[in-house]
């Protein structure tokens, strides 16, 4: 019989490869699979993914930019904030330079200079105070009243002076410490010539002792203190002018930046959408201009104004003082000449011994023609320069007239010496030349003055309103970019 294939009829599978049943398998690899828990000793071997680091808001925020510059309206925020922030920083550096400017040419004006004139003002005073004790000293008994008049008007003057000054300075500063200084010793001095004067009424010898005391104490002591004082405040003079006249090179940096950015922005807008003008960015544009010439032009006319103020008024002031105080001095000089006879001398180079204030007369003279030579030269005007030429004439006059009474000094004419040095108009006196020096230095040093007010006011004025202007054209301009912007982001919506 032939072969009867016979199907099975279970539906179990067939083996899968691998399977116990399949052939050339092993038992241990047919294995059924066990899925493996993992003990309780085992637990802490299995690792869990760990979590993401936190990231920081700045990170996050750099993301975001990121991601926003990819983007053409993204692009065009970040721009507009950016010319938004540029323009208000110009327009507020601008603000804060040009009030410290404008703060600074103020204290030139009312300031600094008037306490400068002050402290000048103050060591004439004191030079002038002593000069008419010591022509009252020469007087005695005959003292007339108005050299006494003349000598308690410049105490006043002097004392008045220092309280100004005392008021106008900072209370822990060098110059407040000058200023009661001198205070104290005006006291003292005003307490020694009192009794100067009064032994010289009664003939007592002792009073040129109390006067020379005084003139000791007012030329070592209260003259170098006041010049002192007026050396600082003509330092304090100089900072301000220095401060006042700088150029803001700080606000116009960022001014020039500004307008570049603004313009960089225009022509990225034309290059992407053909459109030659954004109305925005040309209005933030026209205001950033404006303040940038505004702050060139009124820094530059008030520089000019503060310039012109220092070349033509205190250049010339300084050199004024200097040469009125070298005539007080050498007045005081000539008279004490009379007053010490001889007692005080000092010593030369060359080993001669003279009269201490007649070589201090001399010294001062020298100085007096030097000076008035300088301001001579200084003088701009007709106004300045007449009064300056009169007091070189009186100079010269009181040269000659000097040597006059020296003659009849040095031949023993106390007298008559004493005539011609403060006698009356009829004795041709040295004191009536000085008069007429001191009447013609006054008249310039008002002149001067007045000039220096003029040109000083002129540069504080070209200042006048830039800061607020500035600042106000600012807001406008960061508006006019913020708009500019928000047209070309409408476009996207």
């Amino acid at each position: 019989m032939g072969e009867v294939n016979v199907t099975p009829t279970s539906s179990a599978a067939p083996p899968a490869p691998n399977s116990p049943g399949a052939p050339g398998m092993s038992g241990a690899s047919a294995a059924s699979p066990v899925p493996v828990v993992p003990s309780q000793a085992g637990a802490g071997s299995v690792h869990e993914p760990p979590e993401p680091p936190r990231r920081t808001a700045f990170a996050e925020g750099v993301d975001q930019l990121r991601a926003a510059a990819t983007t053409e309206p993204g692009r065009l925020r970040i721009i507009g904030a950016l010319l938004a922030a540029l323009v208000v920083a110009f327009g507020a550096v601008t603000a804060w330079q040009m009030t410290d400017r404008s703060s600074a040419a103020d204290d030139v004006l009312h300031n600094s200079q008037p306490l400068s004139s002050a402290a000048a003002d103050i060591y004439s005073s004191l030079a002038d105070a002593n000069t008419a004790a010591s022509s009252g000293f020469l007087a005695g008994g005959d003292e007339t009243a108005a050299s006494r008049e003349r000598y308690q008007k410049d105490i006043r003057t002097a004392a008045a002076k220092l309280s100004d000054a005392a008021t106008n300075s900072d209370p822990d500063s060098s110059s407040a410490a000058t200023i009661a200084k001198l205070n104290e010793l005006l006291s003292e001095y005003t307490g020694y010539i009192e009794r100067a004067r009064a032994n010289n009424r009664l003939g007592f010898p002792v009073g040129g002792s109390y006067l020379r005391l005084a003139n000791d104490t007012m030329q070592e002591q209260m003259l170098p203190a006041a010049e002192k004082l007026y050396s600082t405040e003509n330092e304090r003079l100089r900072s301000d002018y220095a401060d006042a006249t700088s150029y803001p090179w700080g606000a116009i940096g960022l001014g020039v930046v500004v307008i570049g950015a603004l313009v960089w922005a225009q022509r990225r807008n034309y290059r992407r959408t053909n459109r030659v003008l954004n109305h925005g960015l040309v209005a933030a544009t026209a205001t950033a201009t404006i303040v940038l010439l505004w702050l060139v032009a009124g820094q530059s006319f008030a520089r000019s104004g503060l310039n012109d103020s220092y070349d033509h008024g205190i250049r010339s002031l300084n050199v004024l003082h200097d040469a009125r105080i070298a005539s007080l001095k050498a007045r005081g000089n000539e008279n004490l000449t009379l007053v010490a006879r001889g007692a005080e001398t000092t010593k030369l180079e060359d080993g001669t011994v003279v009269d201490a204030y007649a070589h201090d007369f001399e010294g001062d003279m020298s100085t007096l023609g030097k000076g008035l030579a300088e301001a001579e030269r200084l003088a701009d005007d007709r106004a300045g320069k007449e009064p300056v030429t009169s007091a070189v004439g009186g100079m010269e006059e009181w040269e000659k007239r000097h040597k006059e009474a020296q003659a009849e000094y040095e031949s023993g004419d106390f007298q008559q010496a004493l005539a011609r040095v403060i006698g009356d108009k009829a004795d041709k006196p040295t004191g009536e030349c000085f008069d007429n020096v001191d009447t013609a230095l006054r008249t310039a040093i008002g002149h001067e003055q007045a000039e220096f007010t003029q040109a000083a006011g002129n540069g504080r004025d070209a200042m006048t309103g830039l800061p607020v202007g500035a600042a106000a054209l600012a807001v406008l301009g960061a508006a006019g970019a913020v708009l500019g912007i928000g047209r070309r982001l409408s476009e996207y919506r």
